[in-house]
């Protein structure tokens, strides 16, 4: 009777459960799947571009800035563009064909020339890539900025060839505005876009 007791005891002892022979491990609760922060109550950290975000008063004091700068190109560009030019009217000629005053102006004798002219249409883009993204956040991406640029110095082209005395329409300044505003975005604008109006890292 002892030993078939003893042999019996043993016999229980050494089986195992089928959880402890598969090695499978019991499913976690919904309390325990929670991550340290779930159960804290905390916030996740926030996204790298939440971090370089500029505070509240410093976004509406760079977007008051930017506001006046805009209104002060736009002012300047209308006198550049905008003002007759009656001593012109048999120099000007309007060109639809891209590249031909690029090669007009690299062609002329003197080299202070070309870069006036090159460099000043250039010029003209390039607040349109920094102010953009600032003043309207919907044109953050590179695309719209260059979008837009077009578009505005598309219609300024236009209004000179078609009402202005001594101006003509030129596509090759369409060409170098748009470029001077990609400039200005890959330089500056994207930053200053992504600091004023930064995008949320929570996903809803």
């Amino acid at each position: 009777m002892v030993r078939t007791a003893l042999r019996s005891g043993a016999a229980k002892a050494g089986r195992r459960t089928p959880t402890a022979k598969s090695g499978r491990r019991t499913p976690k609760t919904k309390s325990e799947r929670q991550t340290p922060a779930a159960k804290s109550g905390g916030r996740a950290s926030a996204s790298p571009r939440e971090r370089g975000a500029l505070p509240l008063p410093l976004r509406l004091l760079t977007m008051a800035l930017a506001f006046a700068a805009m209104v002060a190109f736009a002012a300047a560009l209308a006198r550049l563009t905008l003002e007759p030019s009656p001593a012109s009217t048999a120099l000007v000629h309007s060109n639809l064909h891209p590249g031909r005053s690029l090669n007009a102006y690299l062609s002329q004798p003197e080299l202070r020339d070309a870069v006036k002219q090159i460099g000043g249409n250039l010029l003209l883009g390039v607040p349109f890539g920094v102010l953009l993204p600032v003043l309207a956040p919907r044109a953050r991406g590179i695309l719209r900025v260059l979008a837009l640029t077009a578009a505005v110095m598309l219609l300024v082209e236009l209004v000179q060839g078609a009402l202005i005395t001594g101006r003509a329409f030129d596509v090759d300044d369409v060409i170098l505005n748009t470029a001077g505003a990609l400039a200005g975005y890959l330089l500056l604008g994207r930053r200053l876009g992504r600091a004023v109006h930064p995008k949320s890292g929570r996903r809803t």
